[in-house]
């Protein structure tokens, strides 16, 4: 695409949004050009708690479907419409509520599930009828559906403290493995895993950590929870996308390593441009982020697709899965 074809996108972006009184909300792991014009960069839920205090009409969400959802879910009465229908987050494909989950292909990185997870052949209900009374952490990385089966929801920031919140000497936490096995670790309480994982995250090995220190001996790491456990012990910060703007931001180091998906890295230059930043592994890359593009927006909001439309019972249950988890403090 030329500067002049670019120029040209956005500027039809721009007026039809005005028109149609719409919001952008873009993922941090969404291409430069999408989080250039976005009017609200983040976090998903973070983006979904925002987009339903602005006065708007169209809320539109250069992410993944499972995000749109949430948006949908805090914003009833609005319209809420997702760039792309087939960007589906496989980690939120990963566990259904009751039907038959479809065939998950082996990403990069992964390796036969540990003893401690729930197999993925399983679904939510099964879990629970095998653990009855035990209440379901939901990672906000699910669908709507599961949301709404689960008992409270969780990000990547706020699990432990979500986990400790509740009465239980032991929870069900889902989807990711990875983040479970981080909660396990900082909790005291018993921790029941689901076998599911962001593939993007789970390809990172300590030898990646090795290299990575070796090639930039001055640079901090900052580590996703959901990176494997041995990579996040290692790791110098453990936190969400949020979480390592701020640390890069407050931190007097001038260098980092950064363990998430490489969308990151263009906010991170943006607000940090007296700062160095290395992708961990540079194929960190999530083509379902990446399937977004400028012609998506336009077309979104020339056609008003897609949109996401949720039972209501579905979107009540899950809002209070919601709602728990933002009355943690």
């Amino acid at each position: 695409m030329t500067p002049d074809e670019r120029l040209s996108l956005q500027e039809e972006i721009v007026k039809l949004k005005t028109q149609k009184k719409a919001i952008i909300l873009s993922h941090n792991y969404q291409r430069d050009e999408v989080q250039e014009i976005a009017d609200f960069v983040g976090d998903s839920l973070e983006l979904s708690r925002t987009a339903a205090t602005i006065d708007c009409e169209i809320i539109l969400f250069a992410g993944v479907t499972f995000m749109a959802e949430s948006a949908a879910i805090l914003s009833p009465d609005k319209i809420v419409l997702t760039t792309e229908l087939d960007a589906i987050c496989p980690m939120a494909d990963m566990i259904r509520v009751d039907s038959p989950r479809p065939e998950i292909k082996k990403f990069p990185g992964f390796d036969n599930p540990p003893s401690y997870v729930f197999p993925r052949e399983f679904t939510l209900k099964d879990i629970k009828n095998r653990y009855k009374g035990v209440p379901v952490v939901a990672y906000v990385n699910t669908t709507a559906d599961v949301k709404a089966e689960s008992y409270i929801c969780c990000t990547s920031a706020n699990v432990v403290k979500v986990i400790e919140s509740l009465p239980d000497d032991r929870v069900i936490c889902i989807p990711d493995k990875n983040l479970s096995r981080w909660a396990a670790k900082n909790t005291k309480k018993e921790v029941i895993a689901w076998d599911g994982f962001c593939h993007v995250h789970e390809r990172v090995r300590v030898e990646d950590v090795i290299k990575a220190r070796k090639e930039h001996p001055n640079a901090l790491i900052m580590a996703h929870p959901e990176c494997r456990l041995e990579v996040l012990e290692m790791a110098d910060h453990v936190t969400s996308t949020s979480g390592m703007l701020r640390y890069a931001k407050a931190s007097t180091g001038k260098e980092f390593i950064v363990g998430t998906e490489i969308g990151l890295l263009y906010r991170l230059r943006k607000e940090n441009p007296d700062k160095i930043f290395y992708p961990l592994r540079k194929d960190m890359v999530c083509p379902q982020m990446k399937k977004t593009t400028l012609k998506s927006l336009l077309r979104s909001l020339r056609e008003n697709s897609y949109l996401i439309q949720l039972p209501e019972n579905i979107r009540v249950s899950a809002k209070i899965a919601l709602d728990r988890m933002l009355m943690v403090r």
